[in-house]
């Protein structure tokens, strides 16, 4: 038996629950960076390993070894008698259950069952007992599952956003908690109303509020703002950076100087005690008086959209829950 889940601390929990098999982890923020398509497994990785190192998320040849022994894992499926997928409803993992999804699709399951258990609940947090009944309840994968994950992620990766807005329109039944992680994605694209994403307003609305210590911020933003939560700490990190090292900044250190995410781990500890300010220009930005993109520029993949220039982009009307190329 091998188990696919979305990282380490799920793992664990599968082994403290004593659920026999294989592990395999699926570690990849699919929500940021490029997902560009028309590529294998191989070549994304190479893709992908490029643009976590360029973060400083990671060494990228051991990235890259890491995403090439669990594409060889997923490869040899067929050498097990089944593969259980263990995801949770938020974007981070229902991306990565749809990448799955659509490369088993069409492929010769020979004798091996696949199912799935997907759950509300955060499975590296769920006790051994409770763990261990969302397995034996484990619902094999049918026709629809894998016919709706090819179709979601064919359309993540267009360059194309109004893919995804037509698999929204025709909903996901199979996939029960794809359609909202969908909806999810597509708010990440800049708004309307001030070129922000969803995150990037929440954040600095988190800083405007008082919560400006950088970890109260996360918390803040994050934590108490989403109903499935998606991002990691690094991630979020990186939105400071970036709405910082721009020509017109609009967050920077209480003492006034940018806010750069240091690369050796150990300094971290550190960086999350710091505290934030919004600039003048992220007040005026987060009251709509100037658009952030048409001001600093944009330069950001979101899946198979690469959002780049001052000018148009594809944009999130919030009013009206649909995307605008404006």
């Amino acid at each position: 038996m091998l188990h696919i889940t979305n990282g380490d601390s799920t793992l664990e929990q599968i082994r403290l629950a004593g659920i026999d098999g294989e592990l395999c982890a699926w570690r990849d923020a699919l929500h940021e960076g490029p997902v560009p398509a028309g590529l294998s497994l191989e070549a994304l990785r190479e893709v992908r390993s490029r643009y976590i190192a360029a973060q400083g998320w990671g060494n990228q040849e051991t990235v890259l070894d890491d995403f090439a022994r669990r594409d060889e894992m997923l490869e040899a499926f067929r050498t097990h008698d089944e593969v259980v997928l263990w995801f949770e409803c938020d974007l981070y993992d229902q991306l990565q259950l749809i990448q799955i999804l659509d490369w088993l699709h069409g492929r010769d399951h020979a004798n091996t069952r696949v199912s799935l258990v997907c759950v509300q609940d955060y499975l590296g947090a769920i006790s051994s007992g409770p763990l261990k009944s969302h397995f034996d309840s484990r619902q094999p994968i049918a026709r629809e599952e894998l016919e709706t994950g090819q179709k979601a992620w064919n359309a993540v990766r267009s360059p194309d956003p109004t893919e995804i807005e037509k698999v929204i329109q025709r909903g996901t039944p199979a996939l029960p908690f794809l359609r909202d992680a969908l909806v999810r994605h597509l708010q990440e694209f800049p708004s309307l109303d001030h070129g922000l994403s969803l995150s990037e307003e929440r954040l600095l609305r988190a800083i405007a509020s008082g919560r400006s210590v950088l970890h109260e911020a996360f918390v803040a933003s994050h934590h108490e703002q989403e109903e499935h939560i998606f991002l990691g700490d690094i991630v979020f990190a990186a939105f400071l950076q970036r709405l910082s090292l721009v020509e017109r900044p609009l967050v920077l250190f209480e003492d006034g100087g940018r806010i750069i995410v240091p690369r050796d781990p150990s300094a971290r500890e550190v960086f999350w005690t710091k505290r934030a300010v919004l600039t003048d220009m992220g007040k005026d930005i987060l009251e709509g008086k100037f658009d952030h993109v048409y001001l600093n520029g944009i330069d950001r993949w979101r899946g198979g959209v690469y959002l780049n220039g001052r000018g148009s982009v594809w944009r999130w009307d919030a009013d009206h829950s649909s995307l605008l190329f404006q």
